[in-house]
């Protein structure tokens, strides 16, 4: 009898859940990823203004990195036009996405058949299907609306929060999360990529009940103006904070240190590696997992997608089998 394929479920945006999937693909697993719409800013801030949907940009670089069509086929939907004209900064692929919503009327729906024309392995799907906009409340009492904007206050943030706050989620989101073998939460910003997610409250909810084995993947290094100081304990502590729980059973780290060099070039941009404070990890029930899965390419240190893929498909596997074993 053919083995099932584990349910992987990843919840993020930006960089690194893109980065992740490019490695998740190549492995004989069922994926979904679920990615924020609360982008404000570039070419996706400009669409979601002209055009009262919700930004396109993270869907469109998870769409790009779950493709399976030809190289030039995806350096096409991704290419950024130049220029000061009115398409200068726009990229094809956010356009193309913009007109297939003015096309069949649904942003989603648009998604599942530029998924469809992209040969997408998997599932992509907005956590939710209309616009929102983040907001900050600083530890100081200023309150910053916009998540583009939020990281240029340089000030602790006490909490993020959507309005409209009663925003549903997408019925497929929820149904996948809770059919879900694993949810991966993670890696990417913390503040405005991972938790505008967990703020729908339909998604957060899911989450919670969920069967599903949740694992955090914690970032490499902290962001100006949104993480600064933050340790390894300190990013797990303000999603328990948001959703209200602690509902992180494993967390992923990195094992090895990171180059003199490249530090001294992240101090620069008031930035450093996560300290990874394992005892406190520890006491707060986890299971930490450390592996050497950071990558340094021009200068920039991230997930390494192919050792991180490699690894979670493994824990899925073998999470798969001791269930087995148990039902038996």
């Amino acid at each position: 009898m053919q083995k099932k394929q584990p349910r992987i479920v990843l919840i993020g945006g930006g960089t690194g859940l893109s980065t992740l999937l490019r490695g998740l693909k190549k492995y004989p697993v069922d994926l979904t990823a679920i990615v924020t719409v609360a982008d404000d800013g570039g070419s996706s801030g400009r669409i979601r203004d002209d055009f009262a949907i919700p930004p396109p940009g993270d869907i469109r670089n998870v769409i790009a990195a779950l493709s399976e069509v030809e190289p030039l086929v995806e350096e096409m939907f991704q290419y950024r036009f130049k220029g000061k004209e009115e398409l200068g900064g726009h990229s094809l692929g956010n356009l193309m996405l913009t007109a297939l919503t003015e096309i069949t009327g649904d942003f989603s729906h648009a998604i599942r058949e530029m998924s469809r024309v992209l040969n997408v392995h998997g599932k992509v799907l907005p956590a939710a299907n209309q616009r929102i906009t983040l907001l900050a409340e600083l530890v100081d009492g200023t309150i910053v609306k916009g998540e583009s904007k939020i990281p240029t206050f340089n000030t602790r943030i006490k909490r993020v929060y959507l309005s409209p706050p009663d925003v549903l989620p997408l019925q497929e989101a929820v149904n996948s999360i809770e059919h879900a073998d694993i949810i991966i939460i993670g890696p990417g910003s913390l503040y405005t990529s991972i938790l505008p997610n967990l703020l729908v409250e339909g998604i957060k909810k899911a989450v919670l009940e969920a069967k599903g084995h949740k694992i955090y993947i914690c970032n490499l290094m902290t962001q100006s103006g949104e993480t600064s100081n933050y340790t390894a304990g300190d990013h797990v502590q303000a999603l328990y904070d948001h959703v209200g729980e602690n509902f992180i059973q494993t967390i992923l780290i990195n094992d090895e240190e990171v180059p003199k060099a490249i530090r001294e070039a992240y101090i620069k941009e008031s930035a450093e590696p996560v300290q990874f404070d394992v005892k406190r990890l520890e006491s707060m029930g986890l299971e930490v997992v450390k592996k050497d899965i950071a990558n340094i390419h021009d200068g920039v240190v991230r997930h390494e997608a192919n050792r991180v893929a490699a690894w979670l498909v493994e824990y899925a596997m073998n999470d798969q089998q001791n269930k087995h074993k148990l039902s038996n």
